[in-house]
């Protein structure tokens, strides 16, 4: 490729950072000097009333506009919030009821097609499979661990084993995994971990990726390997939070181990596990990478997410593109109002 091929991305991807440090930069130091200027202004009228040259007030000064401050320092914010989510939510909703090109209104043929379209369908159930065993099988597998490591000689380094996938992206993350399913002929020695396991047992390689539903299947236990990591860090936390007197009448009433779990550590710890159940299925209903970087979709293993960008950007069905972008925003919604009257509970509990 030559330099005058990629010399015009070069350029606009210079303009997007010479303009992302402007704007950043710009409100940073807004945030700074505003705040600085009100604090000298009074800081030297107080000053001046101590010096005598100018009368004190008469009266109690007022209280400063709190509402004026918040909203002042609020702009910025809802600025960008405009921005980059109500606005494009607005023209993602409107373009949900356009055809491909945007050309001519369709009414709800879009949402039409998402419900009685074959392979539409079939996405939709993956979506499903993946909501409902990634957040129940990662958190399982991290209040497991978090519970046998408890107070365990070399905690610290066992947690970090778990923990380590969290560092790993998503992509990296399917990239590792891609070798581990690798399928090479029996003439051929292996490099794929699960094919050599099958070899050693008298079994044959297989090619684990092609085969559904369990290529689906083989591509959650990559998203539970990363989560699994983020529950068992907040799920340890909280039950190192548990007041150390109420286990300790536990185990003078005489409980067992299983009773102590089911008793004293899952009531202890559910505002956690709320919170880690919410995180992973939202973060699961949002998967891509994975999908993307391991099957590319192919072999009935398509996702909202993946297929949202299909249909938007490879088939130019912008439409249907956008109208599993709405259907997705909506899946979410629920979630995320149940999670802030969840919090909202705990603050006034």
């Amino acid at each position: 490729m030559e330099f005058e091929d990629i010399s015009p991305k070069l350029v606009m991807l210079l303009y997007g950072l010479v303009g992302f440090v402007v704007v950043v930069g710009g409100l940073l130091l807004l945030l700074d000097t505003v705040p600085a200027f009100f604090g000298r202004r009074r800081e030297r009228r107080l000053v001046a009333i101590a010096a005598g040259d100018i009368p004190a007030p008469t009266r109690r000064p007022r209280k400063p506009r709190e509402f004026g401050y918040a909203l002042f320092f609020l702009f910025p914010v809802l600025v960008l919030l405009a921005i980059g989510l109500v606005v494009p939510a607005i023209r993602t909703t409107l373009l949900s009821f356009m055809n491909g090109d945007s050309s001519e209104f369709v009414g709800f043929d879009n949402y039409n097609w998402m419900f009685t379209n074959d392979d539409a369908v079939k996405v939709l159930l993956n979506s499903l499979l993946w909501v409902v065993l990634v957040p129940t099988v990662a958190t399982s597998v991290g209040l497991i661990y978090a519970v046998l490591v408890d107070k365990a000689r070399l905690e610290a380094v066992a947690k970090s084993l778990i923990f380590l996938p969290m560092a790993i992206s998503f992509v990296g993350a399917s990239i590792i995994w891609r070798f581990v399913y690798a399928y090479r002929s029996e003439e051929q020695d292996q490099i794929g971990l699960l094919n050599q396991i099958v070899v050693w047992f008298g079994g044959t390689p297989k090619q684990w990726l092609l085969d559904s539903p369990l290529n689906t299947l083989l591509l959650i236990v990559v998203m539970v390997w990363i989560q699994a990591g983020f529950a068992m860090v907040i799920l340890s936390a909280a039950i190192k939070a548990i007041p150390a007197d109420i286990v300790e009448a536990a185990r003078l009433d005489g409980v067992t181990a299983w009773q102590m779990f089911w008793r004293v550590t899952m009531p202890s710890i559910r505002p956690a596990l709320i919170v880690v159940i919410v995180a992973i299925t939202v973060a699961t209903m949002k998967i891509f990478d994975i999908v993307r970087t391991m099957t590319n979709g192919n072999y009935d293993t398509n996702v909202i997410a993946l297929e949202m960008y299909n249909q938007s950007f490879r088939y130019q069905q912008t439409g249907q593109g956008s109208a599993l972008a709405v259907f997705l925003f909506v899946l979410v919604i629920p979630i995320v109002i149940f999670q802030i009257r969840n919090l909202r509970k705990q603050r006034e509990g």
